[in-house]
């Protein structure tokens, strides 16, 4: 038998979890006010408390906090209705476990989540979290403020909620996103991601909605869009400030009505995916610019998690390489002095740098050694380590998506170097012409490659070069 705790104004509510909690054997205290609470809370200990979000004299949260401060091991789930579902994610900030949406859909809802919570292991424990993320090759680290961020995506990944995303571009929005798919209830459906940034403005109402045959010319069939690939899974909207205003202004619509139309189409269709947006921007600046559309961003923004820069968690890093060596069978080590050269960077492309990093030291070390020194690491972190900031960044720009290409540049290295002293240094201008062209053959070179290795598809062929769409469309154009 548990004690359990129930904080409600609404008496219909409070009479019904009484039946209901009663009749499995427990102990029911019933308060329909903050003042009933105080009355009885220094009294009673409680092993499980459903709270209301508004009562007439207190705020949910305010209850929430006193318990937690006086009973800190009860177990909270709080109550809400949809208009104040923000308010159930401070809650679950706060310290809440759970929490469910007024009127109940499904009673054995309620009785599955309480006979989880009373048991041994909450279903919301950071070993679930940690199990999860080692099953889909998620790495989240020892960082406390990523630890607490991959708790609260967990907690309500099983919701049906819309969850907006936001960090810097390379901090791993898109694994959050999967991670929060594989930890719902939709995991055995599809997952679907979109760069809203790498496609146009023409064709990403097309993607996203499907169209017609003949509703705009090269519509030769009927084709469905991703809404409807979807279906009862999830669908990530990656640089959703990219979409222009009309497309938001579409899915403004999913989002309140679940309705849509197909491009050319006149029937209407409804969606069942879950929406989970990102985006590197700070979306409340755009709506203040007039780039995004207010009302969009308060239907996005329910449950809002932001991840935090790579330059504020570096002493994951070792673990991370640690994690990325084992993962693909590479038989490296980081000497300690490189491990602190990278700890003392400051990362601008976040973990996709650092993935970037680490591969470029595996190349360049293959077939001669097993331990990665200093040497092997771009001349921009060493630079910016011995404190000249403005050589490194000059480094990072120096040439279009030097990042991603560097290794391929250093490989030319000793080419370039005979190019210099073959000219006796007596043209310099022509030297550096002739060293931006070889560059430049070199990055199509690589995109060539990839091209090939994913037999001419481009979406794939972007993920292994690490840029985005509209960037290899530019190396394309400028390639003719």
């Amino acid at each position: 038998m548990a004690h359990i705790l129930v904080v409600d104004d609404e008496k219909e509510i409070c009479f019904f979890l009484n039946h209901l909690l009663s009749d499995k054997g427990h102990d029911v205290t019933l308060c329909t006010s903050g003042k009933d609470f105080d009355f009885i809370k220094e009294n009673q200990t409680f092993d499980l408390a459903f709270l209301d979000v508004r009562l007439p004299d207190r705020t949910g949260l305010d209850i929430l906090q006193d318990l937690k401060a006086i009973q800190p091991f009860c177990k909270v789930v709080i109550m809400t209705g949809y208009s104040t579902v923000k308010t159930a994610v401070d809650a679950i900030k706060l310290g809440a476990y759970d929490f469910i949406e007024k009127p109940f859909d499904d009673i054995e809802d309620i009785e599955h989540l309480t006979d989880r919570l009373l048991a041994d292991e909450p279903i919301s424990g950071l070993d679930h979290v940690h199990d999860l993320a080692a099953r889909i090759g998620c790495f989240i680290g020892q960082n406390e403020e990523m630890n607490q961020l991959f708790s609260l995506a967990y907690k309500f990944a099983q919701k049906n909620v819309t969850v907006l995303i936001e960090g810097e571009t390379g901090t791993g929005k898109e694994v959050l996103a999967h991670f929060i798919h594989h930890a719902s209830l939709r995991t055995n459906y599809p997952f679907i991601g979109v760069n809203c940034g790498a496609i146009s403005e023409h064709l990403l109402e097309s993607e996203l909605f499907g169209h017609t045959k003949g509703s705009f010319t090269g519509a030769a069939k009927d084709r469905k869009g991703y809404f409807e690939l979807a279906d009862k899974g999830t669908l990530f909207l990656d640089e959703i400030g990219e979409a222009s205003l009309t497309t938001q202004v579409k899915l403004l619509r999913v989002l309140e009505t679940g309705e849509y139309m197909k491009v050319g189409g006149e029937n209407i269709l409804r969606s069942k995916a879950r929406l989970i947006a990102a985006s590197h921007v700070n979306l409340h600046q755009a709506v203040s610019q007039g780039t995004f559309r207010e009302d969009l961003l308060y239907r996005l923004d329910v449950v809002k998690l932001n991840i935090p820069p790579l330059r504020k968690r570096v002493h994951d890093i070792p673990l991370f390489i640690e994690d990325y060596v084992k993962k693909h069978r590479l038989s490296l080590s980081f000497t300690e002095e490189t491990l602190e050269l990278l700890k003392s960077y400051n990362w601008p492309g976040n973990l996709r740098e650092l993935v970037n990093v680490i591969k470029r030291a595996a190349a360049l070390a293959e077939g001669e050694t097993e331990r990665i020194t200093p040497a092997f690491l771009p001349p921009k972190i060493t630079a910016f380590n011995q404190g000249s900031v403005e050589t490194a960044a000059a480094l990072s720009t120096s040439v279009p998506e030097q990042e991603e290409f560097d290794l391929f540049i250093d490989q030319w290295n000793r080419e370039i170097k005979d190019l210099w002293f073959a000219e006796e240094l007596t043209e310099l201008q022509h030297v550096l012409d002739k060293i931006k062209l070889m560059e430049t053959e070199v990055i199509h070179a690589f995109i060539d490659k990839s091209l090939k290795k994913t037999v001419g598809n481009r979406k794939e062929a972007v993920e292994l070069l690490g840029i985005t769409m509209r960037k290899l469309r530019y190396y394309l154009n400028e390639k003719k």
